[in-house]
């Protein structure tokens, strides 16, 4: 790519994007949310000094299938993926871009943790909820949390599969040893999933976190109320808290957040779910198959569901789901994605991360096994964010049972995705057996988490 031209594929995209913004209504929709969050961000992405996120694109192709129409999103969407992924190709072919995305990528780690983090907290909190008042105020948090943690997730992605390819770029041009991989697999499903039909959370005042990326789920400055509906709402929902502040409305459509997918019915997911997968089910063990029409139908109804706009009812759904055997999940994930459920697919891995230990390394095991690697890290990581002693308490009674392979993942992931000091409160339930568990999944890691993990275990006193 010769140097001359990479500020053209830049403003090649920064002018598309005025194009677009020009066919939307500022005070509006997400364009209304990012403008009121990140006003510099725009600007910037506006005068080609910064290439703003995927899901951020194609959040504002959302709006523009709620003012202009289904077809003009479809139209759309395939020139501004085109244009932004030859505007990032040029922006990351700058001096200094491989060392800059490593920097953007602990920060939006940074971000998909604390989101996973509140999120788990904001659960545990609505369950424990009083009055009415509360649990419409929680809810609203949760959503944003859960919003929060969908929109870092598909960053953290955007940007591995942006570090893989200047890698693997680097390795054709000066041959070498293999670079160490990044963590964990990335799929292009990751970005779509993002946005596509997940909860449209209510904005609250937050304060400035230092270290938030540009365009985060949360608000960088302390904001002023924007108010928009949650497509994932109760069939029936309550007023907010007489304590909260006048709000405008802005009109954020329902259904699929992904503009690029066609708007639709319900019949048509449904067929979609059941079609061309039937034909080759059919010779299926019988077992087998009344999974597989379980599946089917309650993807039909979701669909229908989603169609209907019947969110409550949809999420009760999804919820059941959750707490199916394990064996079902790769059928939902499958029929789900194929269906256009995809961020309900999402929905699902969320509620089946709350599920006990034991059954939650039996989800995982059961997609690994069918070929979700992805899924499976993402169940894992995020069931590792409950409370540290309810984990300790768990692994306990895993182990008390001789299920020690279930011990070993469930710690492995743990380990990994929590701060040493989070993991050494873990073992507050049971020292003498815990410690020596969580240092030899530890040391499975690496041995600098090894000393990590050993340091904070002697700072909260259960080893010398």
């Amino acid at each position: 790519m010769a140097v001359e031209t990479l500020p053209v594929r830049i403003r090649e995209f920064a002018d598309y994007l005025h194009g677009l913004l020009a066919r939307l209504d500022p005070s509006d929709g997400w364009c209304a949310v990012f403008w009121h969050r990140d006003p510099d961000g725009m600007r910037a992405c506006l005068d080609g000094r910064e290439v703003p996120p995927w899901d951020v694109v194609e959040a504002l192709l959302q709006d523009l299938r709620t003012v202009h129409g289904a077809g003009a999103a479809e139209s759309a969407t395939p020139k501004a993926r085109d244009l932004h992924a030859a505007a990032l190709a040029a922006y990351d072919a700058r001096p200094g871009a491989r060392e800059a995305l490593g920097d953007r990528l602990d920060v939006t780690l940074r971000e998909q943790k604390y989101a996973g983090e509140r999120h788990a907290h904001l659960s545990d909190a609505l369950a424990r909820a009083a009055t009415r008042a509360e649990a419409d105020a929680l809810g609203v948090d949760l959503a944003w949390a859960r919003d929060d943690h969908d929109r870092a997730t598909a960053r953290c992605a955007e940007l591995r599969d942006r570090a893989t390819a200047l890698d693997r770029r680097a390795r054709q041009t000066h041959p070498g040893p293999e670079p160490v991989p990044g963590p964990g697999p990335v799929l292009e499903a990751a970005r779509r999933d993002a946005l596509d039909g997940r909860p449209t959370p209510v904005p609250k005042q937050r304060k400035r976190r230092r270290g938030s990326a540009r365009f985060t789920g949360v608000a960088d400055e302390e904001a002023a109320p924007v108010v928009v509906p949650p497509s994932l709402a109760p069939a029936e929902p309550a007023p907010g808290p007489g304590s909260a502040p006048a709000a405008r409305t802005v009109r954020t459509p329902r259904g699929a957040r992904f503009a690029g997918v066609a708007d639709d019915t319900g019949e048509e997911r449904a067929r979609a779910s059941s079609g061309a997968r039937g034909a080759s089910w059919a010779a299926e063990d019988p077992a087998d198959a009344a999974q597989r029409q379980e599946v089917d139908r309650l993807v039909g109804t979701l669909a229908l569901l989603r169609r209907d706009g019947r969110s409550g009812e949809a999420h009760a759904l999804l919820t059941e789901a959750a707490s199916w055997p394990a064996a079902r999940l790769p059928l939902l994930a499958d029929g789900m994605r194929s269906a256009g459920l995809g961020a309900d697919w999402t929905t699902l891995l969320w509620e089946a991360a709350s599920l006990p230990a034991g059954r939650l390394v039996a989800a995982a095991d059961a997609l690994t096994a069918a070929g979700h690697a992805h899924d499976s890290e993402q169940i894992l990581r995020q069931g590792v964010v409950r409370p540290a002693e309810e984990t300790g308490r768990a692994v306990l009674a895993l182990d008390a049972e001789h299920r020690h392979r279930e011990v070993r993942t469930l710690l492995d992931a743990y380990v990994r995705m929590r701060t040493p000091a989070e993991a050494a409160r873990s073992a507050a339930p049971g020292p003498e057996r815990l410690v020596p568990l969580l240092l030899g999944a530890a040391r499975g890691v690496s041995e600098e988490r090894y000393w990590d993990l050993l340091h904070a275990l002697r700072v909260a006193g259960f080893t010398t």
